[in-house]
């Protein structure tokens, strides 16, 4: 269980206390459970909806989304800023890139793009909630953790040394590949009609989102890998709207 227990403290704002510093090992294994980690977020915002129903369309929405980033603690939203702003910055220049995302200030391009994916994914809230399709809020977390399983899986991590590096050597990827399987079923059984697109969306998005980190990186970093998961969610969020 102690896979488990560092997914959720490394994926999640809960209290989660860890017995000690886990083994590379075990930090491989708990990229197995971040699908399982995207469960639990899904559920809580499901329930978070239904208790929700009869509020303000725009005041639920915006509550269901205060508590979507509240789950993870913003992690990858920095993920997504960093990005953005190295992208930018980067000027098509591999070692530009790396460094600038690992500059802690945020510049305005990191600051517009923060803005744009919340006020699409607002949007495409409250597009859900005046559609009754709720239970897309179950999925869309798990395809945005097993996005982050996949990309371990498939791409090269380029900072050596660090969590990243230990995750990339230390992930078991037969069980990630089953892994990776038994979340989209769990989708298809969940969602029905709405997890096919959300799935097709997904693999879409990831593997542009990949190839343009492979172009630029060569591979992924910490900070990659998050702003594929924002990116991703918003995308799937939008298209199942306008599907």
């Amino acid at each position: 269980m102690l896979p488990l227990w560092i997914a959720l403290q490394f994926l999640s704002s809960l209290p989660i206390r860890l017995p000690g510093m886990p083994e590379p090992e075990q930090l491989g294994r708990s990229l197995l459970f971040y699908p399982l980690v995207g469960l639990l977020f899904g559920v809580i915002l499901w329930a978070l909806n239904l208790a929700l129903a009869g509020a303000p369309l725009l005041l639920h929405a915006a509550l269901l989304l205060t508590a979507w980033v509240l789950l993870s603690g913003a992690l990858h939203l920095d993920g997504l800023a960093d990005s953005a702003d190295a992208w930018l910055g980067g000027f098509g220049d591999r070692e530009r890139t790396l460094t600038i995302m690992k500059d802690p200030r945020s510049g305005p391009i990191a600051v517009v793009t923060l803005v744009l994916v919340l006020l699409l994914k607002l949007a495409a809230l409250l597009a859900l909630i005046e559609q009754g399709h709720g239970v897309v809020l179950i999925i869309v977390p798990v395809l945005g953790r097993a996005a982050l399983l996949g990309l371990f899986l498939t791409t090269p991590y380029v900072r050596a040394g660090g969590l990243g590096q230990a995750l990339a050597d230390h992930l078991p990827r037969r069980a990630g590949w089953w892994v990776l399987v038994v979340s989209a079923l769990a989708c298809l059984l969940i969602a029905g009609f709405s997890a096919v697109v959300a799935l097709v969306i997904s693999i879409a998005v990831f593997i542009w989102l990949r190839r343009v980190m492979m172009r630029r990186l060569g591979g992924t970093t910490g900070d990659t890998a998050g702003a594929l998961l924002e990116l991703l969610e918003m995308v799937v969020l939008v298209g199942v709207v306008l599907v």
